[in-house]
């Protein structure tokens, strides 16, 4: 019942801290990675940058469970990270995470990039910038993209449920505390309980976290 999750402060708060850890932790590792490559991509030529580009696209769209199990294969024991015993732990959630996100923000970011006008880069150049100077001015003006990007991985991250699923396996303490149950997770353990108000109240608070998190992001990026 919804009075009884209400009632159960400890258990909400463990299993929002366990969602937040690791899906910001996600996302912090994913931008650097993803957005050093969308600015190469975005600014040089090279062989193979379409391939790369149909590579970060088709990422964009990868299937979470396909990519629980194939993060499952490497860190299962037989696996060839085996030894670090990540198998359901956070650690291999924000590794799943991280490979759903990556590309999103990588490929939203990258258009941001090759949206900015090549005039501006031109001008750049003409006032005697270096390559830094031309790419710190097109991180500002592809400001909004990136941010954009770095919102939607994180909204990818956050409302994932597959490969946390694999991964992870929604795992609680004996007291009820989450270790790996996300409120995804959550919700789809309460659902399958027939525990709906309880399931309701999860999705309630994930929207709110996501629009929190848009409403700082959108500040942060409006100054």
């Amino acid at each position: 019942m919804a009075l009884e999750f209400i009632a159960e402060p400890t258990y909400l708060r463990s299993i929002i801290r366990v969602s937040l850890t690791v899906s910001l932790t996600a996302i912090v590792l994913s931008t650097l990675v993803s957005l050093p490559i969308a600015f190469v991509v975005g600014f040089a030529e090279f062989p193979g940058k379409r391939l790369l580009t149909a590579i970060i696209n088709t990422g964009m769209g990868f299937p979470s469970v396909a990519v629980g199990l194939l993060v499952l294969l490497f860190i299962s024991n037989d696996g060839p990270l085996g030894t670090l015993e990540l198998v359901y732990t956070p650690e291999a959630m924000i590794i799943s995470q991280c490979i759903l996100a990556a590309p999103v923000i990588t490929g939203v970011a990258l258009s941001a990039v090759e949206s900015v006008d090549d005039a501006v880069r031109d001008a750049a150049y003409g006032v005697g910038g270096t390559r830094t100077d031309v790419a710190l001015i097109t991180l500002k003006e592809a400001r909004y993209g990136v941010i954009t990007g770095i919102l939607a991985g994180f909204g990818r991250a956050i409302s994932e449920v597959g490969s946390v699923l694999i991964v992870g396996g929604n795992i609680a303490y004996a007291d009820g505390t989450s270790k790996t149950r996300t409120i995804t997770t959550a919700i789809t353990f309460e659902t399958r309980r027939g525990e709906f108000e309880t399931a309701l109240a999860l999705g309630a608070v994930l929207i709110v976290l996501v629009l929190l998190v848009n409403g700082i992001v959108l500040r942060l990026g409006g100054r």
